[in-house]
């Protein structure tokens, strides 16, 4: 992904990326759904209609493989994978990255819902809606588009609201998300009213996600981008509080799309806050690697993260 995600902001079909002739649609057995049961908020023009597309660049390939991306999102969606095996009783809603312009939708979207369901865990796909409006460099990040934060807060309350029936414990539902849906587990960590005028009883139960995991976020430093002067996203330092969930944040230090400073600041801030917070920092790796596996020692953070899932009280240990 790296650099082309800012690259395919401006036109879509160059070398290396072809066309797909259908929208996306999940593997056989799932099925997407309107997240929105009528008119969107702050509905937003799209160039063109929803279109799925590979990147085949050989320079984009991640662990050698080609990945699928979303554009044009207009009506958001989610789907539902539900949990193999034991079931943990968690869930987590998985928002792919694209700096708010596309969706990973493969690479940080169903294989880590694969992932997610082998280990017994109930995985909720949100395709939010792209691109963003822009004015500043750090555009698509609420407060400049609440079109994500929106459709991600909506969408916690849809699985909070249908616990019981899709068999999920309605106080571990949890956020994951990559480079900007990196950002968005942020967002809604610290942001747990609301931000649109309520729909219907599933806008009436809690939108806080009970644990976050950010992956090589982004959007999250500001200002100087040097050690000694990074500076936290305004909108999440302002509302941040000891309320916001347990926190678990990885970034490789040779990410060139988004640097650690976009975890340092808010490692630290969580820290400041009180709130219970893990981070990994690796020293090679880059940006957009998602689950597949390469011979670096960061590609072991599903790992990680299961352990850690343990240690803060959303699923047990194997075998018990």
């Amino acid at each position: 992904m790296k650099a082309l995600i800012f690259a395919v902001c401006v036109v879509f079909g160059v070398g290396g990326v072809s066309a797909q002739p259908a929208v996306w649609q999940p593997s056989p057995g799932h099925r997407q759904v309107a997240i929105w049961p009528g008119a969107v908020p702050d509905a937003r023009a799209v160039a063109g209609p929803e279109k799925v597309e590979t990147d085949t660049d050989p320079t984009e390939l991640v662990a050698g493989k080609p990945w699928l991306y979303v554009s044009n999102v207009s009506r958001p969606t989610m789907t539902v994978y539900s949990a193999k095996g034991k079931n943990t009783g968690a869930a987590v809603v998985v928002l792919p990255g694209g700096g708010y312009e596309i969706l990973a939708i493969d690479l940080e979207g169903t294989e880590v819902c694969d992932w997610l369901t082998a280990n017994g865990i109930t995985c909720v796909l949100l395709k939010y809606r792209v691109p963003a409006p822009h004015v500043t460099q750090y555009w698509g990040a609420y407060p400049e588009s609440p079109m994500a934060l929106e459709d991600a807060q909506r969408t916690l309350g849809l699985v909070r609201f249908h616990a019981a029936e899709w068999h999920i414990d309605p106080h571990k539902i949890g956020v994951m998300g990559f480079s900007a849906g990196g950002h968005l587990v942020a967002a809604t960590s610290v942001h747990s009213e609301r931000i649109y005028a309520s729909v219907d009883a599933a806008d009436k139960v809690s939108c806080r996600p009970d644990f976050a995991v950010a992956i090589y976020p982004g959007h999250l430093s500001f200002g100087e981008e040097k050690l000694e002067r990074p500076e936290l996203n305004p909108d999440i330092r302002d509302h941040l509080s000891a309320q916001a969930p347990p926190t678990f944040i990885l970034q490789n230090e040779d990410d060139h799309v988004d640097g650690i400073n976009q975890s340092l600041v808010y490692y630290i801030a969580l820290k400041n806050a009180g709130v219970p917070v893990e981070m990994h920092l690796y020293a090679q790796g880059g940006h957009a690697f998602g689950l597949r596996r390469t011979k670096l020692p960061a590609t072991r953070w599903p790992e990680l993260v299961e352990t850690w899932l343990v240690t803060i009280g959303m699923i047990a240990n194997h075998g018990e």
